[in-house]
């Protein structure tokens, strides 16, 4: 599935900044916990424990401020400097998501900006390179997909309620 490149509009971007970012934080590091929680190793985020991290998607003007512990990925509130920051427009961040884009030719291509220790973010890199994730197919959540997985789960729900218990 290929992605026509987008990018968020100002005024769209302007008023998404102006949310608080922790719930946004919230959202993102139980998101990440999903998808990444049963993938990725431990032992392989234990040089990032304790570091405060931001994801910036630019053209949305909004930051995703994180940590990692033993427990996974953890939401943070904004106040004091990140440890690393990781910057894209949202369209690069999907096409990294989806492995349609290697991160070390958006970085070279400036598409990709890292600050703070970039040495932690280099660690990150080679940790999600290591790891076989899951392609992701974004088809699934178009709305006709969508409608057809509910039903789906009703249909089953409802024969499973149906069928007499002995």
């Amino acid at each position: 599935m290929n992605i026509p490149a987008f990018k968020f509009p100002k005024p769209l971007g302007v008023a998404l900044s102006l949310l608080p970012t922790y719930p946004n934080s919230l959202f993102f590091s139980q998101a990440l916990n999903m998808a990444l929680g049963r993938i990725i190793k431990p032992e392989l985020l234990e040089p990032l424990h304790g570091k405060l991290i931001n994801i910036r998607v630019t053209d949305a003007e909004i930051g995703f401020f994180f940590t990692i512990n033993s427990s996974g990925f953890v939401a943070c509130k904004a106040g004091k400097t990140p440890d690393l920051t990781i910057s894209a427009t949202a369209h690069d961040f999907l096409l990294l998501g989806m492995r349609k884009e290697d991160p070390d030719t958006l970085f070279f291509s400036r598409r990709l900006v890292v600050e703070g220790d970039t040495e932690l973010g280099l660690i990150a890199k080679n940790t999600l390179d290591a790891v076989e994730l899951p392609k992701l197919d974004f088809s699934l959540l178009l709305p006709g997909k969508l409608v057809e997985k509910v039903a789906a789960r009703l249909l089953a729900t409802t024969k499973t309620a149906a069928t007499p218990h002995h």
